[in-house]
């Protein structure tokens, strides 16, 4: 089974490290290093009391994903959509302790990272004083690189596997009838809410453990999350490193439902 077909069904495909890959790894790592030292970034990205920086778009690759004259290479993204341009990478680095309240969240909100792993769609968005949620951020699909080993207890991802189709479907629901030019003044806050209930239901949530080098592929619509750093036994403090991407749709919104 091709890997879009793999995100289609399951809504989530890991891949090997490969020669490629874990050059690439190797030289975000480095880069890392120094961005994760800087003052100004440890201000703006360091979250949840220093358990978990956030970095987006902070790694300094190009269009097509290379780093420092390194390409990105790999089965993961040969199942990228043809022609499709990336945005410097995300820096997301776990850090034993995870999760601790992030700044302004409510004890129901921290309990909800520490329960169900932040549990989200990417690019639906809380908005204004009372964190209404629109989608803002109509993404292709999210890729993942890890860039560093750590063990498999280390704040891995999650992924509930189908949920895709349960958010279609109801997403599908909520913008019928409406022009694509208007989805992202939609409040999708409560069919949101009710679609992850339904999720944490009928779907099953699969930890992710990556190795240095090794690729994620999740399917724009699946639900995903952060599970907590459990007690490794031993201090870790270069953290659990993946750097993302998560382009942006060139076919326009209506593609955000779509079926691929």
């Amino acid at each position: 089974m091709s890997p879009r077909a793999i995100l289609s069904e399951r809504g989530w495909a890991k891949f090997p490290a490969t020669p490629d890959t874990l050059r690439w790894a190797e030289a975000a790592h480095d880069v890392a290093d120094r961005i994760l030292q800087d003052a100004e970034h440890q201000k703006t990205w360091l979250q949840c009391e220093g358990t978990w920086f956030v970095g987006v778009d902070v790694l300094p690759s190009d269009a097509a994903g290379a780093l420092h004259g390194v390409p990105l290479r790999g089965p993961a993204v040969d199942a990228l959509p043809a022609g499709q341009d990336l945005h410097p990478a995300q820096l997301s680095v776990i850090y034993p302790g995870y999760p601790k309240p992030r700044q302004g969240e409510s004890d129901a909100a921290f309990r909800f990272r520490e329960k169900r792993y932040a549990a989200h769609v990417d690019g639906i968005l809380a908005d204004g004083p009372k964190r209404r949620r629109f989608l803002r951020e109509p993404h292709a699909i999210i890729l993942g690189i890890a860039l560093n080993d750590v063990p498999p207890e280390a704040g891995p991802l999650v992924v509930w596997s189908h949920s895709q189709v349960v958010m279609r479907g109801v997403f599908q629901q909520a913008f019928r009838g409406v022009p694509d030019d208007e989805w992202s003044d939609i409040d999708v806050t409560e069919v949101y809410t009710q679609a992850r209930k339904s999720v944490f239901e009928t779907c099953t949530p699969q930890t992710i453990p990556m190795q240095r080098g090794e690729m994620v592929l999740v399917h724009r619509l699946a639900l995903h999350g952060i599970a907590p750093w459990r007690d490794t036994g031993r201090p870790w403090p270069s953290g659990r490193r993946i750097a993302y991407f998560r382009p942006q749709l060139t076919g326009g919104v209506a593609d955000w439902i779509s079926a691929d």
